[in-house]
């Protein structure tokens, strides 16, 4: 048996164990071994030397990541206790300030959180087109919006363009009151979102309106030349094979594009093919084009919609298993009247 106290001083208690003592109850569910107690500022691990050592370092990586951003939520809690593999680690531990990808208002930083983030990051730092393929929640649009706002900043580019199909989900906006910006902000809300973190209200309508920063429907592309601009086409699984190509085409000197986009979340009429599978598959081996593939282990949002991905992609999977079974029986008893049929012959 071995016992360890560990000293919370330079961290807000409130942060460490939770409200409700939320994240103590977790940490307590990840080392059901170990005799866990809390009192004020510090926390007394008991149990095997082996279990005490593996908690005791969890616990620095956590207190280590409090001490930089004052917050962690709940799931990045869980999320470090349960990881093992040295990119899940790496993820928490400060290695390079250069990991900031840029200082938003009121001193927030933005940073690539997850290990596919990163590579992301990376990837757009070597190519000048990428596409960034992955589930709701994964951070692709954000980590993109932060490295475009990161090279206007650094004044690699003189432009950001931000663009989407305008492309309903299920719902119809046309008959919504207001002029055409009225009626295709709604499309486009989610890219103002992202630059709202990392922009200053007013600086960022000074961009607007001078449109150093433009967000447009994906239509509004063609004919274009995009010199010198960091181009994001996000939804792009909900732009056609013609759209695609038009927007790929825009490309001019000295810029930078990264195409986002969800092949599980197809918008599209069904009398329509989604041209992001296409081209993410045509144009993955071309020099200067990455592709970086993101999943459930991304997800940033509530540690909910983890598992909310998961239990649709099993249900899809069942769903397709079934599909295939019935074409098999169908394929089966046609077979079976026919031979039946050469018989009576």
């Amino acid at each position: 048996m071995r016992e360890t106290i560990i000293n919370l001083e330079t961290v807000n208690p409130i942060e460490f164990f939770g409200v409700n003592n939320g994240k103590l109850d977790i940490l307590k569910r990840k080392f059901p071994l170990l005799k866990i107690l809390s009192r004020g500022t510090q926390l007394k691990l008991s149990g095997a030397p082996e279990q005490v050592d593996g908690a005791k370092e969890k616990i620095d990586l956590i207190v280590q990541y409090l001490e930089r951003n004052g917050h962690m939520s709940e799931n990045y809690f869980e999320q470090i206790l349960g990881g093992d593999d040295a990119e899940t680690v790496d993820n928490f531990v400060e290695r390079n300030p250069n990991d900031i990808l840029v200082f938003g208002p009121n001193g927030k930083t933005v940073r690539a959180r997850t290990a596919n983030q990163k590579r992301l990051v990376t990837a757009a730092e070597k190519n000048d087109v990428v596409f960034a393929i992955g589930p709701a929640g994964t951070g692709k649009t954000y980590t993109a919006v932060a490295m475009a706002v990161r090279a206007l900043k650094n004044k690699g580019v003189k432009k950001i363009i931000l663009t989407r199909p305008a492309v309903e989900a299920g719902e119809s906006l046309g008959f919504l009151p207001g002029d055409l910006k009225e009626k295709i902000d709604p499309y486009l809300r989610p890219l103002y979102d992202a630059l709202d973190d990392m922009i200053p209200a007013d600086k960022l309508g000074y961009y607007m309106s001078t449109r150093t920063i433009e967000i447009a429907p994906l239509a509004y592309m063609r004919g274009r030349t995009l010199d010198n601009c960091f181009i994001i086409l996000d939804e792009a699984q909900n732009a056609t094979d013609l759209q695609l190509k038009m927007f790929l085409t825009r490309i001019g000197a000295n810029a930078k594009a990264i195409i986002t986009g969800d092949l599980t979340q197809v918008d599209l009429p069904k009398n329509q093919k989604s041209g992001l599978a296409k081209a993410s598959k045509i144009l993955r081996n071309i020099d200067g084009i990455g592709y970086i593939e993101l999943d459930e282990e991304d997800v940033v949002r509530h540690k909910l919609v983890k598992a909310i991905l998961k239990a649709y992609d099993k249900e899809n999977q069942r769903e397709m298993e079934l599909e295939e079974a019935e074409k098999k029986e169908r394929r089966e008893r046609r077979e079976y009247y026919r031979e039946r049929d050469r018989e009576r012959e």
